[in-house]
């Protein structure tokens, strides 16, 4: 770790020395010098698009790339071992998590360094020797506490690594005296780690990558994939992605990201909680597309059910995968109220898979089974439907995917809204990324929804199904009420050990701002050690 461009601000441990290898630091180090400097002029230019919207310009197709659009193209063949992932399951990259999922009856696993992981610096280091592990076949637990064992079982699922998004930093390494990309140090750990392994293993190294906005942001990580192939001599498409479409910017390049990618692409996917949460924040200034209670915000509202239709007729006319969305319910212990749960859930991937989608995810494994009885009935024994090509489907215009949703903002959504923000906030500055709550699956995007929903409220003045207006006034009066609710269930232990307060803290000033936030974990991130 003595390279000159790169600066550790963390001493070595036993762990991170096995990471953190001269061979692998000088891997880390030629990414970095390629590649960091161009990422700021990305974000900035995330911020200039923004400032275009803010002043009341629509997002909308490009007519600039009308020809990429237009033209007849595909991308590279899917490989064998990408061409089934009708369930896939998400989850954080923690030893005990990752050896559940990957036993899941599901067929992929995506390990999560982005919204359902707290990136602490021996979270990050961990999960990259638990992924490891995972991918040599090594990987055990065991829990003393509990007197249990936890072991990989044959045939697991299909490990795919989702690395952070361009906008997170990593403040532990500093290349060139600035914080290192976190993307970039996700990415060259996982591949310099697994390469060999998952080659051995008659694969590839497969990856998400969340959050883009733009086909020039899917174009810079063609840059780096590339250059990795040409670093470690390996075929081309060796390293393969699967696009997140969840930002709203998003949704008017999906032609222009694949085509951007084309030789590492092989899916995009409606991750639906974070398109909400960008719709919030794209459409900020808009006083006339607020969103109403988030509970209603769902998958067959028009703008969303257009979302969906769109990316699977965009995917399957150029030989990509389109992936939905996650269910992001917990069963249930209670009999009637887990049938009511297993039915929302059905009905949702009854909406997906009809629609066309090749996959859909969950958020935990007692739902697999549900969700495999209505893939079944769509797909038989195929592994995908790229055969549903949706070219009927001429109705999805921008005005359809800008289409403002219908429905109430309730008192009883406003408060639901703040004890799930606190809770969550807690957890991830306690280090935990990913946990349930009231019966789902909270992770970054759920929370963020809840977040700027009453940023959105407040700024517009939004009046309640009860006729008061949001103000920040109510907003407060509200969250001091909530909180104690959250003490009370949680216990003076659990408030004072697990950062409650903070995390109250820091919801209020970003809740109250006068200027929405891009993303609470960039606040949130210099509260972690």
């Amino acid at each position: 770790m003595s390279d000159t461009q790169l600066k550790f601000t963390k001493p070595a441990t036993a762990a991170s020395e096995q990471i953190f290898t001269a061979s692998a630091v000088e891997f880390l180090n030629q990414l970095a010098t390629h590649f960091a400097g161009e990422i700021p002029p990305l974000l900035a230019q995330r911020e200039a698009d923004q400032a275009r919207y803010d002043k009341g310009e629509l997002p909308d197709f490009d007519p600039a790339t009308a020809a990429v659009r237009d033209s007849d193209w595909r991308v590279a063949e899917i490989p064998r071992d990408l061409q089934k992932r009708r369930l896939e399951i998400t989850g954080p990259v923690d030893r005990k998590m990752v050896i559940n999922a990957l036993n899941a009856d599901v067929d992929v696993f995506m390990a999560d360094f982005e919204d359902a992981q707290s990136p602490t610096w021996d979270g990050l280091i961990d999960g990259q020797l638990n992924l490891r592990d995972a991918n040599r076949g090594e990987i055990s637990f065991e829990d003393t506490a509990k007197g249990k064992r936890y072991q990989l079982n044959e045939n697991p699922a299909l490990l795919i690594a989702r690395v952070r998004g361009l906008h997170l930093p990593e403040k532990h390494i500093l290349h060139q005296g600035k914080p290192l990309p976190g993307a970039l140090l996700d990415f060259a750990m996982y591949v310099f780690h697994n390469h060999q392994q998952r080659l051995a293993n008659g694969s590839g190294v497969y990856f998400y990558l969340p959050k883009l906005q733009h086909s020039r942001e899917a174009a810079w990580w063609s840059k780096v994939f590339t250059f990795t192939e040409d670093y470690f001599e390996l075929k081309r498409g060796t390293i393969r992605a699967t696009v997140l479409i969840e930002t709203l910017p998003a949704v008017f390049q999906m032609h222009e990201i694949l085509h951007a990618l084309k030789e590492h692409i092989v899916a995009l996917n409606c991750g639906r909680w974070d398109y909400i949460f960008s719709y919030i924040k794209t459409l900020r200034a808009h006083a006339d597309r607020v969103l109403p209670d988030r509970q209603v915000v769902s998958m067959d509202k028009p703008f969303l059910n257009a979302y969906s239709r769109l990316l699977i007729q965009t995917c399957h006319k150029r030989g990509a995968l389109a992936m939905g969305g996650m269910a992001a319910f917990i069963p249930s212990k209670d009999e009637a109220e887990n049938e009511r749960i297993l039915a929302k859930v059905k009905a949702d991937k009854e909406q997906e898979f009809g629609n066309g989608h090749d996959g859909t995810w969950i958020a935990h494994p007692g739902l697999a089974t549900t969700v495999k009885e209505v893939y079944q009935r769509y797909l038989g024994d195929s592994d995908n439907q790229l055969q549903v090509l949706r070219e009927n489907d001429t109705d999805i215009d921008q005005a359809l995917l800008l289409q403002p949703c219908e429905g109430e903002r309730t008192e009883q959504g406003m408060r639901a809204n703040i004890r799930v923000s606190v809770q969550y906030i807690a957890a991830w500055i306690s280090g935990k990324g990913c946990v349930p709550i009231y019966g789902l699956m909270e992770d970054a995007a759920t929370a963020e929804i809840s977040r700027t929903s009453i940023w959105q409220w407040i700024t517009h003045a939004q009046l309640l199904s009860d006729g008061r207006t949001v103000t920040r006034e109510l907003f407060e009066s509200m969250l001091a009420e909530e909180a104690e609710v959250v003490r009370n269930e949680v216990g003076e232990t659990r408030w004072e050990a697990e950062n409650f307060a903070p995390a109250v803290e820091l919801f209020a000033r970003l809740t109250v701002a006068d200027q929405l936030d891009d993303f609470l974990t960039l606040p949130g991130y210099q509260l972690l050690d």
